[in-house]
């Protein structure tokens, strides 16, 4: 019990330690969003990942007006109501960051985003940090060359497993994602965080991995703090 306790202190720790948000990084949309017409142009917000920003709760259902991308657009035009803003969801149920990359530049670049969001880290369990970071880095630098700012999503839980345990796949992706944030200067969403900051994660999950629309909407609230 006090072994379980200490490691949870220490990962909220390093959560909280976190780097303050870099507000440049969507200062340009930001100021395009505030653009009223015939000044204003249509925003491009690009959602890829696997089964969690594709909608899917309770398998095979898919609840896409209460998955967080669309979640986000309801906040966005909560805040800019003379905006026109395009979600755009290129995510795949069931896929991985490796079959994401590869269909990158064809499915999601083709969409030019004002922003880009990357969310795979459930599925990346299968393929091991190793195959999942160098996947991740192919989609950051293909849309950091295009000046496209890039938003990276720790995963949500898989409450089947032991997922706040030290050491877990899950946590051991959430770090890497941290550390890649850091590293290519993107921005980051700490989904893993938000929901182990829960007293009780069950009754925002649709099924033991994907969240219900509670759960996504603490997804939509991290994600809406970058607005």
């Amino acid at each position: 019990m006090k072994k379980h306790l200490l490691a949870a202190l220490f990962i909220l720790f390093n959560i909280h330690a976190l780097p303050a948000q870099d507000t440049a990084l969507l200062g340009k949309v930001k100021t395009a969003l505030q653009k009223t017409w015939p000044n204003n142009r249509a925003i491009n917000l690009v959602f890829h990942g696997h089964s969690v920003p594709a909608g899917y709760f309770a398998t095979p259902a898919v609840h896409t007006l209460d998955a967080y991308p669309q979640q986000v657009l309801r906040g966005l035009k909560e805040k800019y109501p003379n905006a026109v803003i395009n979600v755009i969801v290129t995510a795949i149920g069931g896929e991985n960051s490796l079959k994401g990359a590869e269909r990158f530049a064809g499915d999601v670049l083709v969409h030019k985003p004002d922003v880009l969001f990357i969310d795979y880290a459930l599925n990346d369990r299968a393929l091991g940090t190793e195959k999942a970071r160098a996947a991740w880095e192919q989609m950051i630098r293909e849309a950091q060359a295009k000046n496209i700012p890039v938003i990276l999503l720790t995963p949500s839980p898989d409450i089947s497993t032991d997922w706040k345990a030290a050491g877990n796949p899950l946590r051991r992706h959430r770090d890497q994602i941290v550390a890649l944030s850091k590293q290519y200067h993107t921005g980051l969403v700490d989904t893993y965080g938000i929901f182990l900051q829960q007293p009780d994660v069950k009754p925002l999950m649709a099924q033991s991995n994907h969240p219900n629309e509670k759960g996504h909407r603490l997804i939509a609230e991290g994600i809406l703090h970058w607005f």
